[in-house]
């Protein structure tokens, strides 16, 4: 095991254990012996169980012991050994008689006077009877030997590491025998493994293929040059290319063997340099030029040539000197970098100006150096016309902020806790109440101008910051040398070194003084407004946009019985007020509140009812109005809430009493007005009763004077909205420049004469009962709008923007058949699918024989009674006269001749003339179903009806209708077109 440069053991044991000796005594002469052993530095010795048996005086001169006393024991010998091989030697020695082996080892021993040897130690195991009976062996001092290794080695690592870090290794070749050898940075280099053998098909794998036959021709002309040198490229496995620089010497030994040593050097790294470098001048980033002292521009690139607008033969063909190139006050510039270049082999960059062919400047930053041992050198040269441009740019920039901190009172600083004040801006100074001329000022200069009261806070605050290392802001009073006190806002922000370390502190200090009076003056004035909002009569309340309460006057406060800390600190807000409000009224105002809120925020008022102090209620008519932004947003909600109590109980008052009365007059007369018992009739009245308590839309069909409306205002009288409005519509009456105006109403404006909002008929309805009659007449663009609210319940005012809500339930009336209506195109289909959603269909008088004696008793009892006379019977003839008559204006038509009647009549016996019956038939002959007739022959008819339908398109009813231009029902007409079979969608396009 050898020894290392630190003193490690080196020696090994013999893996045979046969290799004994025989116990044969010697026959050389001991003295003899001694002597060889003395010259050799050598001693033997032998080695039993009990210890050294034989030990020679040359081993006690080895060992620095005394040759007179007996050979040493165990104990003593390891006692000379060095400490560091002391374990070693005792595990060798412990081992001996557990496995007999050859051993050889090297130990290091220390001898009396301190000096170190290194003794070899061989020994064999001696056999006798096949049974270990000792040790034998020698002892050889080989410390010079050993020192001279460990410098060997020494030198070998210095080497290897100085190739290491020159990146160059050595080789040797022998042509002859095609030996060659590497060192370790050689392997490097080729990067093969250091185990194989170096040959050359191994170099030629590694060159590159353009490289190869150079390499051949230099290892060809081997034997005719003593010295070679040449540069080459290397393909590594990977794909890499490495630069190699070869430098060989090639010598003859005595017999004439040609050996080739040499070195190799990587210099991948200087080309990879030199590539940039010229890819630097190839770039134009920097214009380059070669100069020498004598004034000659030797080289230009492309980037200078550019930038001074020459050609390349106007600079090399030494027609101009690069002084030429140099304005006169910039001469003296390059005089002192070219003496300071002869004097340190370089010049500091420093700005200058050329100039160009054109005669205008271009300013650059030059730098440059001299060539090692020559009178040229190189110079570069940056364009800064861009960053001149830049830096004019930043100083009118600068001139501006100057400027607009001027006008705000803005100062900017920076400040160092460890380097004092750094940087202060012009208005930095005036704010400050410094003077700019006498520099930058001190710290606590500056603190000594701080109000007093207001230092301990500040120094507090600055503090708290380095400790910290956070943004701070403050306001403190600052004290002029001339007596005024100044308020500033001041604000700080660190900044930090990218370890954390705090640098310095910016920041920019503002005079608020103005700002500070105005808040002095506003809040004095809002003092005085919630002084006067403190004595008006009524509750002022202020709320942020999410409804947060922010203000109360004294009034609201007295009333409630809170505090106006309590009062923000209670639950609620202005979405639910909490406590304070009604439980029945939380949900309407907080749904008051949302859609105000979804429609951007507009005014509006709404009744509630708010619990005083006394734990008593009372109605209030509070009105929200928003305070916008410049955006439009709401900043504010203000709140004004007025007592009316004694009017809402008031008019609770008259309501119960309107509603007892209403109910009265309904118990009395549900369905005073219409009278009847016949089956038609009740049938009509059982299908109110069930509709009557829905909201759904209603369409009352029937002829002319069978008592629509009447049906229309019973289903309203047994529907739940029975206590509000029930607004009648005539569709036919309205002119037609008008029905969108009194349906939907119109804003200000909206047309010629609208001198003034007006509610429309919708309007009015609202939260009641609507009555469309004839709504077959009807103009399409008002369908369209009908159609809208029954979709969408809302409509707009005319000249309105704005959608109205309403909450109206739609019943409609018409002696029109719609369906042909849709198909002549007066009516919209999807309208008529929306109206019909409950038909009531009303039957003709005629088919309500069973109520003719009935309704004549009532109406002559109702005009009797209007008239002032007593009627006490009525004439037999006249009731039969009036059963027989077929009744084409239905109820309406026997209303008026009953009135007629009673009128002309002077005895009291009610009776009817017969001529006030046109077209009477006999009774037997109205129980005949026959289609009724235009009373005249059936083609005489039938062309009288074909000529109407022509002239009107097709069109059955309306004012340009073919039944008003005949002048019969538009029923009547309807059935012979039905009858007669007449197709009248044939007349709509003629």
């Amino acid at each position: 095991m050898a020894t290392s440069d630190e003193g490690a053991v080196r020696g090994h044991q013999a893996s045979d254990p046969t290799l004994g000796v025989d116990s044969t005594p010697g026959l050389e002469s001991e003295l003899y012996l001694a002597e060889a052993q003395r010259l050799a530095h050598e001693g033997s010795w032998t080695f039993d169980r009990a210890g050294f048996a034989y030990w020679p005086p040359e081993l006690f001169r080895m060992h620095g012991l005394d040759p007179t006393c007996e050979p040493p024991t165990v104990e003593e010998y390891l006692g000379c050994v060095h400490p560091q091989d002391r374990a070693s030697a005792t595990d060798l020695i412990e081992g001996l008689w557990a496995k007999p082996l050859r051993f050889d080892a090297t130990r290091r021993i220390v001898r009396p006077d301190g000096e170190v040897r290194y003794i070899r130690y061989v020994g064999v195991p001696v056999f006798e009877n096949q049974s270990l009976k000792k040790y034998v062996g020698s002892a050889l001092d080989i410390t010079e030997h050993e020192l001279v290794t460990q410098e060997l080695r020494r030198r070998e690592a210095y080497l290897a590491e100085a190739q290491s870090l020159s990146h160059t290794g050595s080789f040797g070749w022998k042509p002859d025998t095609g030996e060659i050898v590497w060192t370790e940075e050689t392997f490097r280099i080729f990067e093969y493994d250091r185990r194989e053998k170096p040959t050359l098909d191994m170099v030629f794998q590694r060159i590159h293929p353009h490289d190869r036959a150079l390499a051949q021709q230099i290892i060809d002309g081997v034997s005719s040059s003593t010295d070679f040198e040449h540069e080459y490229r290397l393909v590594m496995p990977g794909g890499a290319i490495k630069h190699v620089h070869v430098r060989g010497h090639s010598v003859s030994d005595s017999c004439g063997n040609l050996e080739v040593v040499g070195a190799l050097t990587d210099i991948t790294a200087r080309k990879t340099a030199e590539g940039k470098i010229q890819r630097l001048i190839d770039a134009g980033i920097l214009g380059i030029y070669f100069a020498n002292l004598e004034g000659e521009i030797v080289e230009a690139n492309k980037a200078f040539l550019q930038m001074l607008q020459y050609e390349r033969q106007d600079l090399v063909s030494g027609r101009l000197r690069w002084a030429d190139l140099t304005p006169e006050e910039w001469r003296e510039y390059d005089q002192r970098a070219v003496t300071q270049a002869l004097a340190d082999g370089f010049f500091q960059t420093y700005e200058k100006q050329f100039l160009r062919k054109d005669g205008s400047r271009v300013s650059v930053l030059l730098g440059g150096a001299l060539f090692q041992n020559s009178s040229e050198g190189v110079a570069f040269a940056l364009d800064l016309t861009e960053q001149k441009r830049a830096e004019e740019k930043i100083r009118i920039s600068e001139s501006y902020l100057a400027e607009a901190q001027k006008l705000s009172h803005t100062g900017s600083w920076a400040w160092s806790p460890e380097q004092d004040i750094r940087y202060w801006s012009e208005e930095c100074y005036r704010v400050l109440s410094f003077d700019p001329r006498d520099g930058l000022p001190r710290f606590e200069d500056f603190f000594q101008r701080i109000h007093p009261g207001d230092q301990p806070g500040f120094r507090e605050l600055i503090q708290k910051a380095i400790r910290e290392k956070t943004e701070w802001e403050t306001d403190y009073r600052i004290v002029h040398l001339d007596g005024p006190v100044r308020d500033i806002h001041v604000v700080g922000h660190p900044i930090l070194s990218t370890s954390g370390h705090l640098v310095e502190f910016v920041g920019t200090v503002i005079d608020v003084t103005e700002r500070k009076r105005a808040e002095e003056k506003i809040r004095q004035q809002e003092l005085e407004v919630r002084q006067m909002l403190d004595l008006a009569p009524q509750q002022v309340a202020v709320f942020e946009p999410d409804g947060k309460r922010l203000f109360a006057n004294r009034t609201a406060l007295d009333y409630i019985g809170v505090s106006l800390e309590e009062y923000r600190q209670r639950p609620g807000n202005a979405v639910r007020p909490g406590e304070f409000l009604h439980p029945d009224d939380r949900e309407r105002n907080s749904r008051a509140f949302s859609e105000s809120t979804r429609s951007g925020g507009s005014a509006y008022e709404v009744e509630l009812r708010i619990r005083g102090a006394d734990g008593n209620y009372r109605w209030f008519l509070s009105r929200y109005n928003p305070l916008h932004d410049d955006k439009g947003k709401v900043k504010r909600w203000y709140v004004a809430a007025t007592d009316i109590d004694g009017r809402k109980r008031a008019e609770e008052k008259l309501q119960q009493e309107n509603v007892a009365l209403r109910e009265e007059i309904d118990k009395a007369s549900m369905f005073e007005e219409i009278v009847g018992t016949s089956k038609p009739l009740k049938a009509v009245l059982a299908r109110i009763a069930k509709v009557a308590p829905t909201d759904s839309t209603v369409l009352i069909t029937g002829e002319t004077g069978t008592g629509k409306e009447l049906i229309a205002r019973a289903v309203h009288k047994r529907s739940q909205r029975s206590v509000r409005p029930f607004v009648s519509v005539n569709c036919a009456a309205l002119p037609p420049t008008l029905v969108s105006s009194e349906l939907f109403g119109h804003e200000k404006g909206a047309f010629t004469g609208a001198t003034q909002r007006r509610l429309g008929r919708f309007e009015m309805a609202d939260g009641g009962t609507i009555f469309l009659d004839e709504v077959g007449e009807l103009l399409p663009d008002t369908q369209a709008a009908l159609l809208r609210v029954l979709q969408e319940r809302e409509f707009e005012r005319v000249g309105g923007g704005q959608p109205i809500s309403v909450d109206v339930r739609v019943i409609a009336a018409t002696n029109r058949d719609l369906n042909d209506a849709i198909e002549n195109g007066t009516f919209r289909q999807d309208l008529l699918y929306r109206l019909n959603v409950f038909p009531i269909e009303m039957p003709p008088l005629r088919e309500r024989r069973d109520d003719i004696l009935i309704l004549v008793e009532y109406f002559v009892q109702r005009y009797s009674n209007r008239a002032g006379r007593n009627i006490r019977s009525i004439d037999q003839k006249t009731l039969d006269l009036l059963q027989s008559y077929e009744w084409p204006g239905n109820i309406r038509e026997l209303q008026n001749v009953i009135e007629r009647s009673m009128i002309l009549s002077s005895t009291d016996v009610f009776s009817v003339d017969e001529l006030w019956l046109s077209n009477r038939t006999s009774l037997q002959a109205s129980r005949i179903e026959t289609p009724p007739t235009l009373n005249v022959g059936a083609r005489t008819e039938r062309e009288k009806i074909e000529a109407a339908l022509a002239e009107s398109r097709g069109r059955v009813s309306g004012p340009s209708g073919a039944a008003a231009k005949l002048r019969v029902p538009q029923s009547t007409l309807a059935t012979r077109i039905k009858a007669l079979k007449i197709d009248k969608k044939q007349f709509k396009f003629r």
